[in-house]
């Protein structure tokens, strides 16, 4: 179907975006986000090379940076099998006469406001009903951008790409969520319930940590990392796997899903991802 699609509509650059994000969705349906989160990223891969495509670029998220969950670990998986290809790509443009090569890079950034699943449209939400507005923990930090700003850095990263490359957009400082509820309920012009203000209109509540959810995320994992020609954009130089190795591990996985043997695909993921800190909840024994 992919390689189909390319060739109707003569495709030569292609943005991999589709993965499944949400965090606690994917923890507690494991077998699905690895079948779409990796194996879809193999099969554009795949289509890709086969279709003399000119640039792949795979939205990746922080989260894939030494993850707590499930499906940061997958999207890490997917950067693997992006950074194998490319390695690929790169041994036959230096073998083959006359070879075009498909660049594929990664960039990788945090949360964007304003997007699907994004805490601003949710907290907006909770306002307009009266509250409460319910965080996970009141020290918890994330990065943020808009949408626009994170469109036009992407597009920008695939001009820098030479094949390879994990870029990695400038997202400022973390943002501590609580202080961007507070600022929008002072924007909503409502105040604060607590205990100092009982009168107040809305009242933040914290519900705990969900299942594989970090206090923070971070953008590298071997703190390595060089400006580029955009200020706002850097390049990141991190492990990869050969891309033998990694079909013969994504093949033992695929039979794994197959059969619906969670334990068995969590565990090759664990050896894929070795940074992983898989959960106990997530281990069988």
């Amino acid at each position: 179907l992919i390689s189909d699609l390319i060739q109707k509509h003569n495709i030569n650059i292609i943005f991999h975006a589709a993965a499944y994000k949400h965090v606690p969705l994917v923890e507690i349906n494991p077998i699905k986000g690895l079948k779409n989160n990796i194996f879809s990223t193999l099969t554009i891969c795949k289509a890709s090379v086969k279709n003399n495509i000119e640039k792949v670029i795979l939205i990746s998220t922080d989260k894939s940076v030494r993850p707590t969950n499930i499906m940061g670990a997958s999207k890490r998986v997917a950067e693997l099998i992006m950074q194998a290809y490319a390695n690929e790509e790169d041994l036959k443009f230096k073998t083959e006469t006359n070879y075009n090569k498909t660049l594929f890079s990664i960039v990788r950034f945090g949360n964007v406001l304003g997007s699907s699943g994004s805490v601003v449209p949710k907290f907006e939400q909770q306002i307009k009903l009266g509250g409460p507005i319910t965080i996970t923990h009141p020290e918890i930090i994330r990065y943020f951008m808009t949408i626009k700003e994170a469109a036009q850095l992407v597009i920008q990263s695939s001009v820098l790409s030479v094949g390879g490359d994990i870029f990695l957009l400038d997202m400022g400082k973390q943002i501590k969520i609580i202080d961007l509820a507070k600022q929008m309920i002072r924007l909503s012009g409502l105040t604060i319930k607590n205990s100092v203000n009982n009168n107040g209109d809305i009242e933040i509540i914290f519900t705990g940590l969900r299942r594989g959810e970090k206090l923070y995320e971070e953008l590298l994992i071997n703190a390595k990392s060089v400006p580029t020609e955009n200020p706002r954009i850097y390049k990141a130089f991190e492990d990869s796997i050969v891309l033998s190795e990694l079909e013969f591990k994504i093949s033992k996985m695929k039979q794994a899903l197959n059969v619906l043997d969670e334990e068995e695909s969590l565990q090759i993921l664990s050896e894929l991802v070795p940074e992983w800190k898989r959960a106990k909840s997530d281990k069988k024994f």
